[in-house]
């Protein structure tokens, strides 16, 4: 039985092995190229250390304005939507999860069927009606809407509060505290972790997007990072300029890497609670 149990370790930790090999090797090999000379993406055999390792992709990349504003507009849409949303979908969730209100389940309902709706079949209505109160070509489009909630968040919250005990608001309530109040004072604290863990996939989500500024966003000065990725990719990928393109998809990812190194102890303990309560 011994041997059995090792034979099978040793062929988990193999599996395992080449699975972070398959997934962790195309981002190692984007560093990689981002810090090589153009002839040295097509050298055989594949150079994984530079050599020599030039910093001329970031520095010829810094040089281009569209890229500062593209970073600019993704970190103002990212921030103020992910920070605004994140305290307004953690209150309807808390609303609907221990406020007494009339016809609370119905309307709960009514927002999960949104899930169901795929964004192309109300992409066109939304444009137009954006259109019509001059919206294109701003950022507006990309902020306004998220300020509400996500519905995601508010359901994976309001699944997260069921846990709490009624009695906890309702001795807050006893106490003279008012609803916002238990929100602030008692309730966010609990689900701290579950709100972190579902920040950073939302802040995931509005930072990789690409098809809702391409749609909306005109002007280069008003593109966010991933149309201006887009954008050098289609320029430059002629030329077999790919450190350029590398080194501007490594400017891409550091603001996620970053900020999942911040909640990953969040995120961590959101998902042990979640499986201990579940």
């Amino acid at each position: 039985m011994k041997k059995k149990t090792s034979i099978t370790n040793i062929l988990i930790v193999i599996i395992l092995s080449l699975g972070a090999i398959i997934m962790v090797g195309p981002l190692l090999w984007m560093v990689s190229t981002s810090f090589k000379e153009k002839s040295g993406v097509f050298q055989l055999p594949p150079q994984w250390i530079p050599s020599p390792v030039t910093f001329e992709a970031y520095k010829r990349l810094w040089e281009l304005d569209t890229l500062l504003s593209g970073i600019k507009n993704t970190i103002i849409v990212s921030l103020v939507v992910t920070i605004i949303g994140t305290i307004t979908s953690s209150m309807a969730a808390f609303s609907f999860a221990k406020l007494r209100m009339p016809y609370k389940n119905t309307i709960f309902l009514l927002l999960l069927t949104a899930l169901m709706v795929p964004y192309p079949a109300v992409m066109i209505p939304q444009f137009m009606m954006f259109s019509k109160i001059g919206w294109v070509d701003t950022l507006k489009p990309l902020i306004v809407p998220g300020l509400f909630g996500n519905i995601t968040m508010i359901f994976f919250l309001r699944q997260y509060l069921s846990n709490i005990p009624d009695s906890v608001v309702e001795a807050a309530k006893i106490d003279g505290a008012t609803y916002v109040q238990t929100f602030f004072q008692l309730i966010f604290p609990l689900i701290r972790p579950a709100v972190a863990a579902q920040f950073i996939l939302w802040f995931m989500g509005v930072w990789n997007d690409y098809l809702a500024p391409l749609l909306y966003l005109n002007s280069p000065e008003k593109q966010t990072l991933q149309v201006v990725i887009a954008n050098l990719n289609a320029a430059y990928a002629i030329q077999t300029d790919y450190p350029l393109i590398m080194a501007a998809s490594v400017i891409s990812l550091l603001p996620v890497l970053i900020v999942f190194i911040i909640f990953q102890k969040q995120i961590i303990e959101s998902v042990a609670l979640s499986a201990v309560k579940g």
